[in-house]
């Protein structure tokens, strides 16, 4: 017993928020003190090394779990699924529901139990619930749905990546421009079909030493007595972490599957910022001793659509399936690795075969 993907879906926001909507910001360094250059060569200075031009944010009116709602919801009407067929209903997510004005956040009921009722599933039977495991959750959530379903309690699961980081980001933090929001969704079930689905997967999780590289932190403006907390990483650790560590996973997981790299044909991985993608991409054909000739074997999207967290994956399958993302595609029989890294810090993949 395997399981397949039956159907994705995905929700862009409207709002489109480009770089040079930043430059009335007052960028501080930890210590309070102005960074130093100007705001348009600090802007250009990001593009160039996370290729971010634009990300979208959520209106106003809308929270996380109206996105995964929403992502849900395309996903139900592209592939005519029956709602009620769902055995079983994951949301990944990091901050739950944060309305604009606040970050605080509200995770009660939880974010799955406010998707099954905006979606108004009525089968007490499709148990609905959250998971949080930093940027690599959604990948998490499809790992435990294909447990549930090669134990066989599951037949048919749904899992959604949210989130709106526009919500819990420090204006005065540079790091800011990096994140977005969105939602993206799967529907998975069983199939007895061994030439396609899930293949093997692999975690790891490395907080012993390096639980701290993304967190919760004060603002850099230290002087306007702001009591929240906000989004921080370190990004150098954290870069030089992923390097080292992401690759091994992708091979380890290659391994277990018995597939060879040279099999695969796209990697779509966490899309956090590209020249980290493209530094992990080439450090994982290094292990394999084999020339990396095209970048196109790493679909991105994040030049427009930013650093959306738990949805930047599933929303890049459902574009590329869906014909929206220019001179991509995958076809029947192609062998995909799904592969993400984030808070924690955790790190996952997938080895899937179309």
């Amino acid at each position: 017993m395997r399981s397949v993907i039956k159907a994705t879906g995905s929700v862009l926001p409207e709002r489109v928020i480009h770089n040079a909507d930043f430059l009335a910001n007052r960028f501080l360094q930890k210590d309070g003190n102005i960074v130093p250059g100007t705001i348009l060569r600090n802007i250009e200075k990001f593009k160039d090394i996370t290729g971010i031009d634009q990300r979208r944010y959520a209106r106003p009116d809308q929270t996380t779990s109206d996105l995964a709602s929403l992502a849900a919801a395309d996903a139900l009407a592209s592939s005519a699924i029956d709602k009620e067929s769902i055995d079983l209903l994951i949301v990944a997510h990091n901050f739950g529901d944060v309305h604009l004005g606040t970050n605080r956040t509200t995770m009660v009921p939880s974010l799955a139990s406010l998707v099954k009722y905006k979606l108004q599933i009525k089968n007490p039977s499709c148990v609905a619930y959250d998971l949080v495991f930093g940027c690599p959750g959604w990948i998490q959530g499809v790992i435990q749905a294909d447990s549930y379903i090669r134990s066989g309690d599951a037949k048919r699961c749904m899992i959604i990546g949210a989130e709106t980081l526009s919500r819990v980001i420090d204006d005065h933090d540079r790091d800011s421009m990096i994140y977005a929001d969105g939602a993206g969704a799967v529907i998975i079930e069983a199939t007895p079909d061994s030439t396609v689905g899930i293949i093997a997967h692999g975690s790891r999780t490395y907080a012993s030493e390096h639980a701290l590289l993304l967190r919760m932190d004060s603002s850099y403006n230290i002087e306007n007595g702001d009591a929240n907390l906000y989004l921080k990483m370190n990004g150098r650790a954290l870069y030089e972490f992923a390097l080292t560590h992401v690759p091994l996973v992708i091979k380890e997981t290659l391994d277990k599957a018995q597939v060879h790299l040279s099999e695969i044909k796209k990697v779509l991985i966490h899309q956090a910022n590209e020249k980290m993608d493209i530094a992990i991409l080439e450090r994982l054909y290094n292990l394999y001793e084999l020339p990396l000739t095209d970048l196109a074997v790493m679909p991105m999207t994040i030049s427009y659509l930013g650093n959306s967290s738990v949805a930047t994956i599933p929303t890049l399958l459902d574009l590329i399936l869906k014909h929206k993302v220019e001179d991509q595609q995958i076809e029947p029989g192609d062998k995909v690795v799904f592969a993400s890294v984030g808070a924690g810090m955790n790190i996952n993949a997938i080895v899937y075969q179309f």
